[in-house]
């Protein structure tokens, strides 16, 4: 029921490609096109972004935004009130550009509203895309149907992506909107930053979905977040020795992505083993994307400096407001990069930069006393965990 094959169009590199995403207002869907785009920048591609949603206020102004953090291009108008025409001139813009790859954000409103789907076939006339993709916010459960099966009457959907994974919700829905729109699922939100974003896989859905957790992917999706091995070092570990905040931002990165289990595998000394410990993963979490969220409105001379005089008051005030945290939010952070930064700058960097190194000199007690017991339980008891941490040192 959840694997309909591959969506009727893939981007494919050098070749323009238009992709047009559709949505009800409130699902993620401005978000999600910088998601999208920032995944295949990094596949190599050249994609842009298109702002054709005229109807809600704000909405130029956050893909603006999205856009400029994951440095991609952008089109967009506080003027102009007609859609088509802003989609039109974006798309000859970054056609003449060279973009490969120009994703088109359209407005989005409620179901109800005919308006919203007229102005939807008459943007996809005028484009022509290649590909459009609905985006489903994973909490509406069973309004799924109707939603999906109304937007691929409109706009002949060919692909899905289900955005907020990460709250309570277990994207059942998802179920619906294969069956009404008879495209595949192909990627999931699963967070509020650009790298909150997974390719989707039928099996570890489902197992998740049932309540059964995905102990057989574990192993691959933590070897898939971190650096592949031979980029460990230099630009990972050496970075123990002088950490800045733009390698402590990575650092946290690499921890959300990994889930529980990951986490306490892929420690950061004096930090998840507060944090991040038993009974206060969600606690710890929250701290760490407000810091990120913080370190989101610094310059990149900020980001990459070791120098800690540099971080003068007028700056931790203009990096408060534009983070929208207060100003003894930012202190704190910057004294908890200060801390970590000491702890680091004492580690030993193996030399070859493998992660044996740091998985085999883990203290497995600790590991069993903070895993809760129902993740120790999934991977299969004390037992289990010792066979992960062996198959993680082979990494």
């Amino acid at each position: 029921m959840l694997d309909p094959g591959k969506p009727a169009f893939v981007p494919a590199k050098a070749k323009p490609s238009v992709v047009m995403f559709v949505g009800l207002q409130g699902s993620g869907k401005t978000t999600t096109c910088a998601k999208y785009a920032r995944h295949y920048h990094g596949k190599g591609f050249r994609p842009s972004l298109v702002c054709a949603d005229t109807f809600r206020a704000g909405a130029f102004d956050q893909l603006k935004q999205n856009a400029t953090k994951a440095r991609i291009p952008f089109y967009g108008s506080y003027m102009e009130s007609d859609p088509v025409k802003i989609a039109v001139e974006g798309l000859e813009t970054f056609r003449k550009e060279g973009s490969d790859l120009i994703i088109i954000d359209t407005s989005g409103r409620h179901m109800q509203e005919a308006a919203l789907f007229e102005e939807m076939r008459q943007v996809a006339e005028a484009t022509k895309p290649d590909l459009v993709i609905f985006v489903m916010d994973a909490s509406i459960g069973q309004a799924a149907f109707g939603q999906a099966q109304a937007f691929k009457q409109s706009a002949s959907v060919g692909a899905v992506i289900v955005t907020k994974m990460d709250g309570h919700a277990n994207g059942g829905g998802a179920l619906s909107a294969v069956a009404a729109t008879k495209s595949p699922v192909i990627f999931i939100g699963t967070g509020e930053h650009l790298d909150d974003f997974q390719v989707f896989d039928v099996k570890p859905f489902v197992s998740r979905l049932l309540g059964m957790g995905d102990v057989a992917g574990l192993i691959d999706k933590i070897q898939d977040v971190l650096p592949p091995a031979d980029q460990q070092q230099p630009e990972l570990l050496a970075k123990l020795g002088a950490l800045t905040l733009r390698s402590l931002y990575e650092q946290f990165q690499y921890l959300l992505k990994m889930g529980p289990i990951g986490q306490l595998l892929y420690m950061l000394p004096g930090f998840t083993s507060e944090l991040m410990a038993k009974g206060q993963d969600k606690e710890g979490q929250a701290k760490i994307k407000r810091y990120m969220t913080i370190m989101d409105s610094m310059t990149d001379a900020e980001l990459d400096s070791t120098n800690a005089k540099l971080m003068t008051e007028s700056r931790v005030i203009r990096i408060a407001r534009g983070s929208g945290r207060q100003v003894k939010d930012v202190r704190a952070m910057l004294e908890e990069h200060k801390r970590l930064a000491k702890i680091w700058s004492k580690m030993k960097i193996p030399k070859d930069g493998k992660m044996s190194h740091l998985t085999e000199n883990m203290n497995i007690q600790h590991l069993i006393k903070n895993l809760p017991a129902q993740v120790l339980k999934q991977v299969g008891g004390i037992g289990g965990l010792q066979a992960l941490m062996k198959q993680m040192s082979s990494c």
